[in-house]
């Protein structure tokens, strides 16, 4: 076994949050969502798995899975193709909801245990930072998401930031037309450029 299984291995036996997501209003157990293989040119780099996806066992299997399809230009086969495409979230399970029902954040403890030890397995030629926590880690970025995503030609075109693709950020796109009329069609190309490269 060499030593990108191993820790694949490793992390989709990791038990370290199981006292943290008991406690939560789902009282769930962990559910590692270990979604990358050496040699992959494109990561994206995201948040933490949701309800869903933590009961499929797939990344972005839902409707924020469709929107962030849509916007890297690639089908579901693609998106699913390990060989070309890593998916390495902030935290591997789902962290739960809180009393109200919203998303819990990822826990740290789970980057610190094995996010440097992932992105050594990794050599990407493309990165996609989505979302506030990835961008955070990776850029060790203060300001919001908004400004981190409209800096990214600064970034292009090894590192795209992006918002997250839930469906709740369908205002924030509304008020910021410039996501899809300008940085879009760049990273759409780029992601082709990249696979097509790899293929």
């Amino acid at each position: 076994m060499n030593t990108s299984d191993r820790l694949i291995e490793d992390i989709s036996a990791c038990r370290i949050c199981a006292g943290r997501f008991a406690a939560t209003a789902t009282a769930h157990a962990p559910r590692p969502v270990v979604w990358f293989t050496r040699g992959a040119s494109v990561l994206i780099a995201g948040q933490a798995p949701g309800a869903r996806v933590h009961a499929s066992g797939r990344p972005f299997d839902d409707r924020s899975g469709d929107r962030l399809r849509e916007w890297m230009g690639v089908d579901r086969a693609e998106f699913y193709d390990r060989r070309h495409i890593a998916i390495v979230p902030m935290a591997f399970c789902f962290p739960g909801y809180d009393a109200k029902g919203s998303d819990l954040p990822p826990p740290p403890v789970c980057a610190a245990t094995w996010r440097k030890r992932v992105m050594a397995q990794l050599q990407p030629r493309l990165t996609l930072l989505v979302g506030a926590h990835a961008q955070r880690w990776h850029l060790d970025t203060r300001g919001g998401v908004t400004a981190t995503v409209a800096g990214w030609r600064s970034h292009a075109p090894g590192l795209f930031p992006l918002p997250h693709p839930s469906w709740r950020n369908t205002g924030w796109l509304r008020r910021n037309p410039w996501f899809e009329e300008e940085l879009l069609p760049v990273l759409r190309h780029r992601v082709r450029e990249v696979l097509n490269d790899s293929a």
